[in-house]
């Protein structure tokens, strides 16, 4: 396998189409192809799944990290950080994540038809929209109390959790940077210099925490404004890396006046790309939200919210398979391989799937001991107990469902996976867990069961049409796609 430089798009092209011919060897049997195509396949993938693994979990932990410290202030705090992180901030989170999934598509697909000179536009156009974005999204966060309120939150609860939402507002902004440059350098494979950006930030967010909450006092407001800073610290050194790297030399030539064109074209798709995404990760949040109407809510949102990150941290694993399926999905298509295409598919949603197998079975058999690490309550450690087994489920079947996700990406799909997810999640999966919550008081196993049963369905669904997909009509359809998006003949 050749090493990667600033011929990476030769490299890249290289690789994948010998894979494609190992996968049409006539002289080698189907046992003999799929040897030598896992091996090439799974280099591959390493390459890519690894660091996007890492960089997730990095930036995942330094989220979680907040929620840590304010948990160990008091039961009322770990509960406000988390309606805050995991309710409100949640919010742009979904949305700018999912506006910025359409250069993955745009990009991936144009990387591996080599049409390198167009990525550097479409971050660009990417980032405007994203920013232009922001603004609305600060008038949520500055009322979240009167908000939370009119969904008949606590007051108590809504009072804090308001107090650290104001210091996300940066957060929102170094989000509509963050995804485009991430996407960006994702669809060429370049993955490990945002690994490294993550782990030098973490050190310094833990420190300025600390410093924070136990020194000066500062409180939730003080702990969500480091929270911000720390993301900024990752955006900065990104967009410096594109500028300077010769890595980039290719697909980054500068500020362009372009990037103001074809702004409403890529605004629909980043559209379909938000909705899709937004309607995943905005399940977990109006979960987490009905989770606050029930009786004894600090117990309740506490022990959810325990679940929630280690869902949230092991789902940061299965984001870096998400990443991988979509880069070596979009390239494989623009590259015109569909054989290439549908092994890959097969090879990351394999290990994704064994991964989560076995996080499940070391949470499970932690299950008496992990909440501790949150909070000292012995009622919340009793109530996350109980929901353990739901929690290992979910992790099974989030260790695929992202994956195909991310297949889902690569492909262009955004939209029918959109209506999928309104079916599975807000017509079967919220209802399920109010019924049994409420109805049948099952409390807060009700709603993760609810959720369960919603994200099972979807899964079920993208399993099925995957396995059906003709690869063959889906590279045509790629190109189709890079016909309309190529700007060759603008430049």
């Amino acid at each position: 396998m050749e090493s990667v430089d600033h011929n990476q798009g030769t490299s890249t092209t290289v690789i994948s189409s010998e894979l494609e011919e190992t996968l049409t060897d006539p002289g080698l049997s189907k046992l003999g192809r799929f040897r030598k195509a896992i091996g090439i396949e799974l280099k591959i993938l390493l390459r890519i799944a690894a660091p996007a693994c890492i960089t997730h979990l990095l930036n995942n932990v330094i989220s979680t990290s907040t929620q840590v410290f304010c948990g160990h202030l008091g039961n009322l705090e770990l509960a406000a950080s988390s309606l805050g992180n995991n309710g409100i901030q949640i919010l742009a989170f979904g949305l700018m994540l999912g506006m910025g999934s359409a250069v993955e598509t745009i990009c991936g697909q144009a990387y591996g038809a080599q049409n390198y000179e167009m990525l550097g536009i479409y971050m660009q156009r990417s980032t405007i929209l994203l920013m232009a974005t922001a603004i609305p999204l600060t008038l949520i966060y500055i009322f979240s109390k009167p908000i939370l309120l009119l969904m008949h939150e606590k007051k108590q609860v809504a009072s804090a959790s308001a107090l650290f939402v104001y210091g996300l507002i940066p957060q929102i902004f170094a989000y509509a940077a963050n995804f485009p440059i991430q996407k960006f350098l994702q669809a060429q494979s370049i993955i490990y210099p945002s690994a490294f950006i993550s782990a030098g930030a973490l050190p310094f967010h833990i420190l300025f925490t600390w410093l924070c909450l136990y020194k000066f006092g500062w409180g939730l407001l003080g702990a969500s404004l480091v929270l911000s800073f720390s993301w900024w610290i990752i955006v900065v050194p990104q967009f410096f890396y594109v500028v300077l790297s010769k890595r980039c030399n290719k697909t980054w030539n500068g500020f362009s006046i372009m990037a103001f064109s074809g702004l409403w074209d890529f605004f629909k798709l980043s559209i379909s790309s938000a909705v899709m995404l937004c309607l995943e990760c905005w399940y977990f949040q109006i979960l987490v939200l009905i989770a606050g109407l029930l009786p004894n809510p600090e117990v309740s949102l506490a022990s959810l919210a325990i679940c929630t990150t280690i869902v949230g941290w092991q789902f940061m694993i299965s984001a870096g398979f998400n990443a991988a399926a979509s880069v070596r999905v979009s390239n494989e298509l623009g590259a015109g391989h569909p054989k290439s295409t549908a092994f890959a598919v097969f090879t990351v949603t394999s290990t994704s799937f064994i991964v989560a197998l076995i996080f499940a079975i070391v949470v499970f058999a932690n299950r008496h001991t992990i909440s501790y690490t949150f909070t000292g309550g012995k009622a919340v450690a009793t109530a996350f107990s109980d929901l353990t087994p739901l929690l290992a489920a979910s992790i099974v079947l989030n260790g695929v469902q992202p994956v195909l996700s991310g297949v889902a990406v690569g492909c262009g799909w955004q939209t029918f996976v959109a209506y999928v997810n309104v079916g599975c999640y807000y017509l079967v999966g919220v209802p399920l867990g109010v019924l049994l919550a409420f109805k049948f008081n099952h409390g807060a196993k009700g709603i993760w069961s609810g959720m369960m049963g919603g994200t099972a369905m979807q899964t079920l669904i993208l399993l099925w049409v995957t396995c059906r997909t003709n690869w063959d009509k889906e590279v045509e359809k790629a190109k189709k796609r890079m016909d309309k998006w190529n700007d060759k003949m603008e430049l």
